[in-house]
């Protein structure tokens, strides 16, 4: 349930108007911040992400400072929840003038059971790696990504794990994956077109730390077959151990907890 609302800076009743950009072209981007204890966690590095995605849709932010007090405010609302911001490009109808909206709510959200079942899952939009115009945005256009989860789940896995058609790792529709191979954490290469996701580079840094080699590149299916462990990584699911990818099955959490434990500490030192 969303009790308070903020567009631009004005609290609202949440309405978005059908001309939007959003409702009409899915023309826009957006943020998901995790609220812990009334406060936002990683707040800098998500607006950092938010710039760079408005400004390669060529859409005008209001300042930092504001944004940032927007979403403080809604936090405060969820202390423990998920605070979103969504930017539009305003009016989509021709003729028609409006300023862009930076919409701020926050809600919760429970990240589901303990451990998740991956189903793979072709992505043929998915750029892989090729350059173009919205690379590493946060874009609102999501449809093909929800499309790939409800495929996953109508074969009774819990989500989809993105591959390009020749099988090669991506991602998760909403979240990266990393997995643990003869002792090194490895994860597919941002080269891949994949989002740089703000808990993806935490666990890694957390990884180093604790002394575990990372491998980034590029990597078929099958590897995940040799596999001890796998994980999702996001803002909401934070580090989760994965039971399952396809046919192969993965009983040791070890590393994944570490991880984990080692997040839940992060975020107890940011407080």
């Amino acid at each position: 349930m969303v009790d308070r609302v903020w567009v631009n800076g004005v609290e609202s009743d949440g309405r978005v108007a059908v001309t939007d950009s959003s409702v009409l072209r899915g023309d826009g981007c957006f943020e998901v911040l995790r609220s812990y204890d009334g406060s936002a966690f990683a707040v800098a590095e998500h607006l950092d992400r938010l710039e760079m995605s408005a400004s390669k849709l060529e859409i005008a932010l209001p300042s930092r400072s504001d944004i940032a007090a927007w979403v403080e405010s809604a936090a405060q609302v969820e202390p423990n929840g998920a605070v979103r911001v969504v930017v539009t490009r305003g009016s989509s109808i021709p003729g028609e003038q409006t300023p862009p909206l930076v919409v701020v709510f926050a809600h919760g959200w429970d990240r589901g059971g303990e451990r998740l079942s991956l189903g793979p899952v072709s992505a043929p939009w998915h750029s892989a790696g090729a350059d173009w115009e919205l690379s590493g945005a946060k874009v609102l256009s999501y449809a093909p990504n929800l499309a790939a989860t409800r495929s996953a789940r109508h074969s009774g896995f819990d989500e989809a794990l993105l591959v390009t058609p020749h099988d090669v790792i991506l991602e998760g529709p909403t979240f990266s994956v990393a997995w643990v191979r003869d002792g090194v954490l490895e994860t597919p290469s941002l080269d891949l077109g994949i989002l740089d996701s703000i808990t993806r580079r935490h666990v890694l840094d957390l990884a180093v730390s604790a002394g575990i080699e990372i491998r980034e590149g590029e990597f078929a299916l099958d590897r995940l077959g040799s596999a001890d462990e796998v994980m999702a990584l996001s803002t909401i699911r934070e580090v989760q151990p994965v039971s399952s990818v396809g046919k192969f099955r993965f009983t040791q959490t070890e590393v994944t907890s570490r991880l984990s434990e080692a997040f839940v500490q992060l975020v107890a030192s940011a407080g």
